[in-house]
């Protein structure tokens, strides 16, 4: 299933690559099979990747329910507090991962820095658990909400069929899967426009908010940090929540190696995604309080529904369209970044060959796109979604922190590696402990759960020594394998990167 992988050892981010066999032969066209050499091109832009982050950090929350924060804190004030500070937070751990990306100019996100930082078998059972479980779960999740909002407009008066919204879920994904198979340009220019319609939409509902508050609308904010006192777990909790809104900052980084100008554009985007992205969900909470009451706040169940309602009328029948905008874009960016780890995984051995393989005349990694394509249809259809996103919640977490740390390690195991981006050592010790901590959250508030995401990711160890280390396999399972490539290849018409022939 997984070919023998290539050396592991690192030197200035440059991984040595195994030989690579098999091309497809000539194909017959009325253009060439390919422009230049077969390889993922820098087509990722300052603006690109501004609209990846954004993209895929914003998603429907922030409009239908962002009211984990205030039930937790128990007050207006402490909620709008934890906002701002879980967003420096999160720049804090975007900047660690900047320096990162500045270095190690590898795609692959998490499995690149854990792989050059800490060795094989911790980066095997990160891609492991993301291929498997984390990914298909997480983007069938999304894909529900945008199936929910997108027929929304057609369902006003009654409830929506849970099978009508799974088929235009289905067809949400097959969508997005198919235009991320076609064109990273295409893929790119769409995500600048879905990332335009989340920033209008949080206008929307921002303009009106400061309109009301120059009207003197601050009832809400009177005696802002009284109200309930938040438990001892409450506030913890509530950190949790901010957390979790803002994760998706480290999306660029699994593309670096088609950014243009890495040095430049990586740490520039994600400062300017992460500043955006503060100031709009605190400005967002902010309008809503403007109008809407804690309590209604917390007893809503679309909030930014319930907003414009109150202050547009009929415009808020818009709402539900810009949610589903919105939950196309985190899906797309989404699948746009994460193919690009199991692309680099492969080729370094860590899974099947084939995802390592390029379109012969698109230039797109085909075959790590579409894997993702069955195994969330069966999430969707079939899966326990939500239980098994909390088993893993620890798990991103965990290995976030395990990337940070790596940060701070490789200061001191390669000093003189190149370092165009540094960040002061405060920072990811700061953040690292922050991971640490949410870590720990997850076992305190939720053991069992935590337990049995705990055990899945361990399932990665014994499949890391199975697939990879264990090189004994039969000689006819090797030739079943090598078949199965070569028919794959030809049906889809990929080849090996170019790059990765001359490694």
């Amino acid at each position: 299933m997984f070919r023998k992988a290539a050396v592991t050892t690192v030197s200035n981010g440059n991984y040595l690559q195994g030989q690579t066999n098999g091309r497809l032969p000539a194909m017959d066209s009325g253009q060439p099979a390919q422009e230049g050499k077969v390889v993922l091109k820098k087509k990722v832009t300052l603006l690109r990747g501004i609209s990846i982050i954004i993209g895929t950090i914003i998603g429907a929350g922030i409009f239908i329910s962002p009211k984990g924060i205030l039930k937790n804190t128990g007050s207006v004030g402490m909620s709008l507090t934890v906002w701002t500070v879980c967003g420096i937070l999160s720049l804090f751990g975007a900047l660690c991962y900047a320096e990162l990306g500045t270095c190690i100019k590898k795609s692959g996100g998490h499995y690149t820095y854990i792989l050059e930082a800490f060795g094989p078998l911790p980066a095997f059972v990160r891609v492991w658990v993301e291929l498997l479980i984390i990914r298909p779960a997480a983007t069938a999740v999304i894909s529900l909400a945008f199936g929910r909002y997108i027929l929304e407009p057609f369902f006003m008066q009654c409830e929506i069929p849970e099978l009508a919204i799974k088929l235009i879920t289905a067809v949400g994904i097959t969508l997005v899967m198919v235009l991320n198979s076609t064109s990273v340009s295409w893929s790119a220019r769409i995500q600048i426009f879905l990332t335009f319609c989340k920033l209008v939409a949080i206008l929307i509902i921002i303009v009106p908010g400061v309109i009301q508050l120059i009207k003197g609308e601050t009832q809400h904010f009177k005696n802002a940090f009284a109200g309930n006192d938040a438990s001892v777990m409450g506030l913890p909790l509530a950190f949790y929540s901010g957390m979790y809104a803002y994760s998706g900052w480290f999306y660029l980084n699994f593309v670096t190696e088609e950014v243009e100008n890495p040095e430049k554009n990586i740490p520039l985007a994600i400062c300017i995604s992460m500043i955006i992205v503060t100031v709009g969900y605190v400005l967002t909470n902010v309008a809503y309080f403007t109008t809407i009451s804690a309590g209604e706040l917390l007893l809503s169940k679309a909030v930014a529904v319930t907003f414009a309602e109150r202050l547009m009328g009929s415009f808020s029948l818009a709402v539900p369209v810009f949610v589903a905008l919105s939950c196309f874009g985190s899906m797309n960016g989404g699948i746009f970044a994460v193919s690009r780890m199991f692309f680099v995984a492969s080729r370094e051995g860590h899974l099947p060959e084939i995802l390592s393989m390029i379109h012969v005349r698109k230039h797109t990694p085909l075959p790590a796109v579409i894997v993702l394509h069955p195994l969330t249809m069966i999430m969707l259809f079939n899966g326990d979604l939500y239980s098994l996103l909390n088993f893993l919640s620890f798990a991103r977490w965990l290995f976030i922190g395990l990337v940070v740390a790596g940060l701070i390690y490789l200061r001191y195991k390669r000093p003189d590696m190149p370092r165009p981006f540094k960040v002061p050592l405060f920072i990811p010790a700061l953040f690292s402990f922050t991971c640490l901590f949410m870590v720990a959250l997850s076992l305190y508030s939720d053991p069992v759960n935590t337990g049995i995401g705990f055990a899945i990711t361990l399932t990665g160890v014994p499949a890391y020594y199975l697939f990879i280390v264990w090189d004994k396999k039969p000689k006819w399972f090797r030739k079943l394998l090598d078949r199965v490539t070569l028919t794959l290849q030809i049906l889809l018409e990929v080849v090996p990167s170019e790059e990765d022939q001359k490694s």
